[in-house]
């Protein structure tokens, strides 16, 4: 599956100032992300805001998404919850048409035990039309996927083809790097810590910031997955301040209000996210402008 390496983005999903999901400033940004260079893109994964998505919402954006990437990348599918029959349904019905995967989060809320974990992902696995990437983030789900879970469900279903793995545990990411089967995929689920993970075997990142500074951000990637530490390290530490600030008062708030200021989408978020504060806006901003250059 080597059209997931490198750096895929979670799209946001632009929302008009009165709520209502704003397709042209979508479409801007697919188009900005496809000129920056980046190797995929996911549609309504959880900086897509999805959970504030009704599913005719949905359905439209997924079509329109894949409709305006038209195959020129790589596409993945955000569908996760913590109702597995729910999802079950929601793969079993889905339009694979221009999409390549299925990226699916750990329930949330309910915090099954790792057998519960194993099972949902299993019932998943055994419907999906497409490969699934596993999505474990423990501080949004409350509990974490072991890695001998990850192994297991790795080892057990073929179309389970990697996992974008967010939980900042590099013990964690040590036993999985060294026991998951050789073409299962390591996809790092968070920006700050993406280039200690390339260096430890990661095939790239699904990133956040990537939305607003898509050249810089994917060619470090690239240039980590290259072995070029000393050139990636450049780009990883020029980004470092843009980073923290992007999940100061949650995400995608931070990088929506870059995005806004870089003229590419709005900064409209659904409640009960809500826009940063204006002290954080300038200091997005000013940073946004260092950057950018």
């Amino acid at each position: 599956m080597n059209k997931f390496f490198g750096t895929g983005v979670a799209l946001v999903t632009p929302f008009q100032a009165d709520g209502q999901v704003d397709f042209d400033g979508l479409k801007n940004l697919i188009e900005y992300l496809i000129d920056g260079g980046v190797e995929y893109l996911v549609s309504l994964g959880t900086t897509g805001e999805s959970v504030t998505l009704n599913k005719d919402e949905k359905k439209k954006i997924f079509k329109f998404t894949a409709e305006t990437v038209n195959g020129r990348l790589p596409l993945v599918a955000g569908i996760g919850g913590n109702n597995t029959a729910e999802i079950v349904e929601q793969v079993k019905e889905f339009d694979t048409t221009g999409y390549d995967a299925i990226l699916s989060a750990s329930p949330y809320y309910n915090k099954p035990t790792q057998e519960g974990i194993y099972q949902h992902y299993k019932a998943i696995a055994e419907a999906a039309p497409l490969p699934v990437l596993l999505y474990n983030v423990p501080g949004r789900t409350g509990s974490n996927i072991s890695p001998e879970t990850i192994i297991r469900l790795a080892n057990d279903f073929k179309n389970i083809i990697g996992i974008k793995e967010a939980s900042g545990n590099f013990d964690q990411f040590n036993q999985i790097l060294r026991d998951k089967p050789e073409d299962f995929l390591f996809i790092s689920g968070d920006d700050p810590v993406t280039l200690p993970m390339v260096a430890m075997g990661a095939a790239g990142v699904i990133s956040v910031i990537g939305n607003a500074f898509p050249r810089q951000f994917s060619d470090m990637v690239r240039q980590s997955l290259q072995g070029d530490f000393k050139t990636a390290q450049k780009g990883h530490f020029s980004l470092v301040d843009f980073t923290r600030l992007m999940f100061a008062e949650g995400n995608p708030a931070g990088v929506k209000t870059a995005l806004k200021h870089l003229g590419v989408c709005g900064d409209t978020v659904r409640l009960p996210l809500v826009q940063v504060s204006s002290k954080t806006a300038d200091l997005i901003i000013k940073e946004t402008d260092k950057i950018k250059g």
